[in-house]
């Protein structure tokens, strides 16, 4: 049975939530070995870690290259890991950072890619991937064709990772040599934007999101307070970040970033097709709104008619009351 290798990406030596899902997802459903690959700074120390969830063997590139977000130099180390493994099949997290990363390996290896996967499983050597279209009305079930390597990229919170109970992975360094084509990129300078404390919402398990109905950006800071008070990353729907009551990498939706948290909280969003297409997996949806007839109300499990301004703040106090 082929080989998975996982495409990690962590956090200075912590690998993120969706990385310890895709390693649970490859050794439930794949027929091989998990392997892993990681870049830059901590790369070692997250590799050892992946071991608790099936990851046999980790190959680890920590070259300052690796670090600057310059798609070449790890496009060419993603390749040698897929060389030296052996891997038939890569799963990568679908998301813009590391996908040009994978495509730009993928034409070179004429590598057939899956994209956004919600689950898989294995039909002979070959993964078949689910993935959700036209808004989450409809799924479809994809699957490279031939001989080529099976690229497949998966929705972040599709799978529920579990440890395996397995010892630290072996941690195989990776040699990578650049040419000049590949350091014709050079990063000048990095800005970084602060998430107040407040968990990205990829990683978070709980979301609270405002949109049109909360009035105007000042709304926005009760939206922040409830976030704060449920230790939740905060969202916005399309409405809300064109307005430019919200910065717009806190967008939901098809146009945005899609997610599934354990609990997603709506308030003031009426629930347009491309917002609900982004969050609709989500496991349990709580919906405030005053307008008993918007379309978020029939996907919700939980829903409140009502002025989000009168709701909210008495939630939030007893929210506090039950944290003393």
């Amino acid at each position: 049975m082929p080989d998975v290798l996982v495409l990690v990406d962590h956090d200075h030596g912590t690998p993120k939530k969706i990385a310890n899902q895709m390693v649970t997802a490859a050794r439930e459903r794949g027929g091989g070995d998990v392997l892993a690959v990681l870049f830059g700074e901590g790369a070692s120390s997250s590799a050892e870690k992946l071991g608790a969830y099936g990851v046999a063997r980790a190959y680890v590139w920590d070259s300052a290259d690796a670090d600057a977000y310059s798609t070449e130099p790890k496009s060419l180390a993603l390749e040698n890991a897929l060389l030296e493994s052996g891997a038939e099949i890569l799963l990568y997290p679908a998301d813009p950072f590391l996908s040009d990363v994978v495509a730009q390996a993928a034409v070179r290896m004429e590598a057939g890619v899956v994209t956004d996967a919600i689950d898989l499983h294995l039909e002979g050597d070959r993964l078949v991937a689910t993935k959700a279209i036209f808004g989450g009305e409809m799924s479809s079930r994809c699957q490279v064709r031939g001989d080529r390597l099976q690229f497949i990229g998966v929705k972040p919170n599709s799978f529920t990772a579990e440890e395996a109970g397995g010892s630290p992975a072996e941690v195989v360094a990776l040699e990578v040599e650049l040419d000049e084509r590949a350091r014709r990129v050079r990063v000048i300078d990095v800005v970084e934007q602060s998430e107040g404390g407040r968990p990205e919402m990829s990683e978070a398990s709980i979301i609270v999101a405002g949109g049109r109905g909360l009035g105007d950006a000042a709304g926005f800071h009760l939206i922040e307070e409830l976030a704060d008070a449920l230790s939740a990353a905060v969202g916005a729907s399309r409405a809300a970040t064109d307005a430019g009551w919200y910065p717009h990498q806190h967008q939901i939706g098809q146009t945005g970033k899609t997610v599934a948290p354990a609990l997603y909280l709506g308030a003031g969003i009426s629930g347009a097709i491309q917002h609900r297409a982004g969050m609709q997996t989500s496991q349990t949806i709580v919906v405030i709104n005053k307008d008993a007839d918007a379309p978020m109300f029939s996907i919700a499990d939980f829903a409140v008619v009502g002025d989000l301004y009168k709701v909210i703040p008495p939630l939030i106090e007893e929210i506090r009351k039950r944290k003393e």
